[in-house]
């Protein structure tokens, strides 16, 4: 036979797991479960963080790449499927430097520029080695 004060904890306890699955928890992990990473930006996405509607000049399943041209000066944002992809290009495009990198996505253009959007989108100067980062780190 179940008593009242059992059924008054089980109601409490459903009633507080329901109330921490809902609203606001949604970005904590079980323990031992590992996150989701984020979905990657889009050349849109990234675009219009430094205000710019890009005109886009590839459009392949590995590889987008669309031109900007804002205030800042003009740049090349480039987006890729996997993080392998965007190593490889790089690799391949040394001329193309120096780049402003994040995940998935490269920023080509002068250092001026670069420079200028580096803090809007988040991203990593890279000057020669684009496997180096030439960003200082934070003081402490």
């Amino acid at each position: 036979m179940t008593t009242f004060p059992r059924l008054a904890a089980f109601a409490l306890l459903a009633g507080l797991v329901a109330g921490c699955s809902s609203g606001g928890w949604g970005d904590y992990v079980a323990a031992g479960a590992k996150p989701q990473p984020a979905a990657p930006l889009t050349v849109e996405q990234l675009s219009a963080k430094v205000g710019c509607k890009p005109k886009m000049q590839v459009e392949g399943d590995d590889l987008r790449t669309g031109f900007c041209k804002t205030s800042d000066g003009r740049f090349f944002v480039n987006t890729f499927k996997t993080e392998a992809l965007k190593d490889a290009w790089m690799d391949q495009a040394p001329e193309y430097n120096p780049h402003l990198v994040g995940p998935r996505w490269t920023v080509l253009g002068p250092l001026e520029v670069l420079e200028a959007l580096k803090e809007r989108l988040d991203g990593d100067l890279h000057l020669t080695d684009h496997r180096v980062s030439q960003t200082p780190a934070p003081a402490s």
